[in-house]
């Protein structure tokens, strides 16, 4: 199946559209970077991905948030901001930000996702 845009990725959910919107701005700022949109998520990538977005909505049978912001670090952020943080190989973790309103894109999630896209070389 070819890749989705993210207007079909999205379908019939406004919010998490909208704050795909505002993370997308934020990284295209960065600087240069492919967007992969696939049935599960949208991903971020230079030469690895530094980031995604995902709507827990999909997986889930209760109310979640409209969007999950993944970004990639080489470091375990201590941020209590995180819903959930992961090692899953050594030295690269992933750090999952629920999002429920475009204004928790902040200079600190800002400065997340500059550390990621420098990174991800």
């Amino acid at each position: 199946m070819p890749d989705l845009t993210p207007d079909e990725f999205f379908g019939d959910q406004p919010l998490a559209k909208e704050l795909f919107v505002v993370i997308d701005r934020e990284v295209e700022a960065l600087g240069e970077v492919t967007i992969r949109v696939s049935r599960s998520q949208i991903a971020f990538w230079r030469r690895r991905t530094l980031a995604s977005v995902w709507m827990p909505a999909q997986y889930l049978k209760r109310e979640a948030a409209p969007l999950v912001l993944t970004v990639f670090l080489r470091r375990r952020d201590d941020s209590p901001r995180w819903k959930e943080v992961v090692e899953p190989y050594p030295g690269r973790f992933t750090h999952h930000l629920e999002l429920y309103d475009p204004a928790d894109v902040d200079d600190q999630v800002t400065g997340w996702l500059r550390e990621a896209w420098e990174k991800a070389t």
